[in-house]
C-alpha cells in the first residue's frame, strides 16, 4: 500500500467517525429535548437519582406550605378550634387581669413574661449555634468534595446537591433565631409596659395585650422554622426520606395544632379577628 493510499483511508475512516459521532450527538439532543425534565436519555443513572429531587422535594413541601396555609386560614375564621386561636384569647383575658391589679400581680406578670423571654433566649441561642455548625461543615465540605453520604437510598449526591441541602437547613436555623430574636424583643417591652395601671390610659391595656400576643406568635413561628428543618436534614439521606418525613409531620402537627373548645355567650365577641391578631 503506497503512503497515497494510506492517507486516503485514514481521511475516509475520520469522516466515517466524524459522521457516526454527529449522529450520537443529534440523537442524544432529541432526546433530551424530549425528556420532560431536559435530562439526556443516556444518562439513565443520573436521570433516575435528579428526577426523586426534581418531584419529591417539591411535592413535600408543598404538603407543608398547604397546611399551614389551611391552619393560618382556621386562625382566622375559627379561632376556638386551633391551639393559637386559643392561646390569643387566653392572652388577652390574662394581660386584662395582670392590669387590673398591678400592685398584686405586677410581680407574677413579670416573672411570667421572664419564663417566655428564658425560652425565646435557648431557642435562639440554639439556631445560632447550629447555625454556625451548618456553616463550619459547608466551609470544610467545599474543600473535601461534599459531605452527602456516598450511599443513598434514593437521590443525587452531587457536590451542588449536597451544597444545596446544607443552606437550606442553614436558612432555616437563621430564621428561627431571627423570630426567636423578636420574640424576645416584644416580651422585654411587654414585662416593662405590663406594670403600668390601666387606669392612666384608657388603651393601654389593648396595646399591652398586642405586644404580648406578637410576642408569642414569633416565638411560634421560630419552634414552627425548626420543624421545618427536620425533613431538610432528612433530605441529606435521600428525597424520599424528606417527603415521608413532610408527610409524617403534617399528620403529627395536626394533632398539636387544633383542639375544639365551646365559648359562651358572654365571650363570644371574643373570638373575632381583632382579639386573635
Amino acid at each position: 500500500m503506497t503512503n497515497a493510499d494510506s492517507q486516503s483511508f485514514e481521511i475516509e475512516t475520520s469522516e466515517a467517525s466524524l459522521a457516526v459521532s454527529t449522529r450520537q450527538v443529534r440523537l442524544a439532543a432529541s432526546r433530551a429535548a424530549a425528556s420532560p425534565i431536559g435530562i439526556p436519555y443516556f444518562l439513565p443513572e443520573m436521570r433516575d437519582k435528579e428526577i426523586l429531587d426534581y418531584t419529591l422535594v417539591p411535592l413535600g413541601i408543598l404538603i407543608l406550605l398547604i397546611y399551614h396555609a389551611w391552619l393560618l386560614r382556621q386562625i382566622i375564621r375559627r379561632p376556638t378550634t386551633t391551639v393559637v386561636g386559643i392561646n390569643a384569647i387566653n392572652r388577652r383575658l390574662w394581660v386584662r387581669a395582670m392590669m387590673e391589679d398591678t400592685s398584686k400581680n405586677g410581680v407574677l406578670a413579670v416573672q411570667t413574661l421572664r419564663n417566655s423571654i428564658m425560652a425565646s433566649t435557648l431557642l435562639a441561642s440554639t439556631a445560632i449555634m447550629l447555625s454556625s455548625a451548618i456553616a463550619a461543615l459547608m466551609s470544610s465540605s467545599s474543600s473535601n468534595g461534599g459531605f452527602c453520604p456516598a450511599v443513598l437510598v434514593a437521590g443525587s449526591n452531587t457536590k451542588l446537591t449536597c451544597t444545596i441541602k446544607l443552606f437550606s437547613i442553614l436558612v432555616c436555623f437563621l430564621l428561627a433565631f431571627f423570630l426567636n430574636v423578636q420574640s424576645i424583643r416584644y416580651l422585654s417591652h411587654a414585662s416593662m409596659l405590663i406594670n403600668v395601671p390601666s387606669s392612666l390610659s384608657k388603651g393601654r391595656m389593648e396595646f399591652v395585650w398586642r405586644v404580648v400576643n406578637r410576642g408569642s406568635y414569633f416565638w411560634s413561628l421560630g419552634l414552627r422554622a425548626f420543624y421545618f428543618s427536620f425533613p431538610l436534614f432528612l433530605w441529606i439521606f435521600g428525597a424520599v426520606h424528606l417527603f415521608l418525613c413532610c408527610v409524617l409531620m403534617v399528620f403529627l402537627l395536626y394533632f398539636l395544632d387544633f383542639e375544639d373548645i365551646s365559648m359562651s355567650s358572654d365571650n363570644a365577641h371574643l373570638c373575632s379577628d381583632d382579639y386573635i391578631i
